[in-house]
């Protein structure tokens, strides 16, 4: 049951795209090697599992009819026509277009069923057991309190002025925190529906007749509140509208409608908004903050007030002009884009970033930048498009070779950039001098954090020894009683840092000390409340259905390991060296499994 080198190759090829969506990269080559070669070894372990199935499910015997591979594929959503059937000339296609024959897909179709039904009685068969399943729900359930005081860092005073051998020390003693950052001088190219968008010429006639084919969007119709109530007779309507003699007595009137009455509040009606054309008449007609009925209507007798009118209006075409150029530029860019690109390919390919015509709406910058898109001014560089565009162009300065030919990439929003990096400056520690001010400031922030840390010490060690920080004398300045939170839902006051340690806690009045984003936090554990199953179902049966999910997987992983020492895998040793070579770049990687 061989795994061939070429289908191993295509299921990292296609593993590839979903590693790097996940670590927020906008090409899987911007992948670093390291973490390419974990995905390869990872992929090849799946396919070596599966074959270890397949293989185990032909021991046992395990026959699938051939009515069930054709129900299978008839059922796969891609080989479905219009009509939702199975389609054979679609199926023909897209077999063609991915390169795998007919007798191919059968046989993967039998061997997945065939695997299906060996591992679904190990993994259904599972069952949590209640001890485990009440042990995970009280957890989960479990709800707390606690006391907390936060020491804030810039809270302390340091009036000591630092001396220059402290200074001195503190910079020797730190040289992390005074690196000059590496920067690089590159040409970045961009095209986008935006930067083709900006080269296009809009005139005032379409802008008007993108005005005139919006004009609903632009034109608002009157909106009005309204308090109306239905009655079943016209004596009580009458009387309701006797009752209602001004604004503040609607809430009157809503208790004394009676059960058999309707009465709501409609803010912000237009006239078409109402089912009856002829009581919206009434209301668009009505003066605001008077009573008006009692009215017949389709469903009984109405009384009505309206509460608040929004004049019709229409927003000029001065005010929209700008949003309306923007808008037809991007429309028309779009329609533009796939050519420009192929253009912009062909013209880099040509004569790298010195060739590229001036009428494609490509737009071109240079100069130095830090990893994080800064200037040497502390600026963003002037990169054009949106912060994930500009992200992954930033990343591409930093992951391409000093020289390399620039490559035309695909990027987020579909932007597409081209970068040449021709300089690089390494980053390299700052002398004190070239440090100046920074190692000042840094020194001050130590004694500042120092001094929190005393403080929160003392506060901690007052908590233990009397039980908790209520019971501090004299009491703690800043004293917080929290909500309660559990596991499932923390509180967001309480930093996650708190929060972890306070449920390791055994009981309460113990306290706990850490440090949490621009502070020190002392707290101390008030309460425990453990969850009751009876009241508590739901999530006891979800606890109860997701630990027995997670076990069944365990037990089918292991079951899928196990088969490894029946029928060992066979490694072609070259042949997975060329493929790992190929996936890291580099030829010199140890053999894989």
């Amino acid at each position: 049951r061989p795994i061939s080198g070429q289908s191993y190759h295509n299921a990292l090829q296609s593993e590839k795209p979903q590693v790097a969506h996940a670590m927020h990269l906008s090409d899987p080559s911007q992948i670093p090697p390291a973490t390419r070669e974990q995905v390869a070894r990872q992929v090849l372990q799946r396919l070596v599992l599966q074959a270890e199935i397949a293989e185990a499910a032909d021991r046992h015997g395990l026959i699938v009819p051939d009515s069930v591979v054709r129900e299978e594929i008839f059922s796969i959503p891609a080989f479905k026509g219009t009509n939702g059937q199975f389609d054979r000339a679609l199926f023909n296609d897209r077999l063609h277009r991915t390169g795998m024959s007919e007798g191919r897909l059968i046989e993967l179709v039998r061997q997945e069923q065939a695997s299906r039904v060996l591992l679904e009685p190990i993994r259904d068969g599972v069952g949590a057991p209640d001890v485990m399943v009440r042990r995970l729900f009280d957890f989960e359930g479990q709800t707390r309190t606690l006391d907390l005081v936060r020491v804030p860092f810039e809270s302390q005073q340091v009036t000591a002025t630092p001396t220059a051998a402290q200074l001195a020390r503190y910079h020797a003693n730190h040289p992390w925190e005074f690196m000059a950052p590496e920067y690089r001088h590159a040409r970045v190219v961009v095209l986008s529906a935006d930067t083709i968008g900006r080269m296009l010429d809009i005139t005032d006639a379409d802008l008007q007749q993108a005005y005139q084919a919006q004009a609903q969007t632009f034109s608002a119709p009157e909106r009005r509140n309204v308090q109306i109530v239905t009655v079943p007779t016209e004596a009580r309507a009458t009387a309701l509208r006797a009752q209602w003699a001004d604004a503040n007595a609607w809430a009157q009137v809503q208790k004394g409608a009676g059960t058999d009455a309707a009465a709501v509040e409609l803010p912000g009606m237009k006239q078409t908004d109402i089912p009856s054309a002829d009581l919206g008449r009434l209301i668009f007609a009505a003066p605001a903050d008077a009573t008006q009925g009692p009215v017949k209507s389709e469903g009984g007798w109405v009384v009505f007030r309206v509460t608040g009118v929004t004049p019709a209006h229409t927003t000029p075409f001065v005010d929209v002009k700008q949003a309306l150029h923007d808008q037809l530029a991007h429309t028309r860019a779009q329609a533009l884009l796939s050519d420009r690109v192929q253009k912009l390919q062909d013209a880099i390919a040509g004569g790298g970033l010195d060739s590229i015509p001036a009428d494609l709406g490509a737009v071109a910058v240079s100069g130095e930048l830090d990893q994080a898109g800064n200037t040497h001014e502390g600026t963003a560089a002037p990169i054009p498009g949106s912060d994930a565009a500009r992200q992954a162009v930033i990343a591409r300065v930093f992951s391409q070779q000093k020289g390399e030919n620039p490559t035309l990439v695909q990027g987020p929003d579909n932007t597409w950039y081209a970068v040449s990096v021709d300089g690089v400056t390494p980053g390299h520690a700052l002398s004190l001098a070239e440090a100046g001010p920074r190692v000042t400031a840094a020194w001050l922030a130590a004694a500042r954090r120092h001094m929190a840390d005393q403080q929160a010490t003392t506060f901690y060690n007052q908590a233990e020894g009397q039980g908790g920080l209520a019971h501090v004398a004299p009491a703690v300045p800043g004293l917080e009683h929290s909500q309660t939170l559990s596991p499932m839902q923390p509180a967001p006051e309480i930093p996650r840092e708190v929060a972890a340690l306070v449920f390791r806690l055994g009981k309460v009045g113990q306290s706990v000390m850490t440090e949490a984003g621009d502070a020190y936090v002392v707290a101390t554990l008030t309460a425990i409340n453990h969850p009751d199953p009876t009241t508590q179902k739901d999530l006891y049966d979800r606890v109860r259905t997701g630990l027995t999910q997670s076990m069944g997987e365990d037990i089918e992983m292991g079951y899928g390991g196990a088969l490894e020492a029946i029928v060992k895998p066979k490694p072609n040793e070259s042949a997975l060296r060329a493929v790992m070579g190929e996936v890291t770049g580099s030829q010199n990687t140890g053999t894989g499994q």
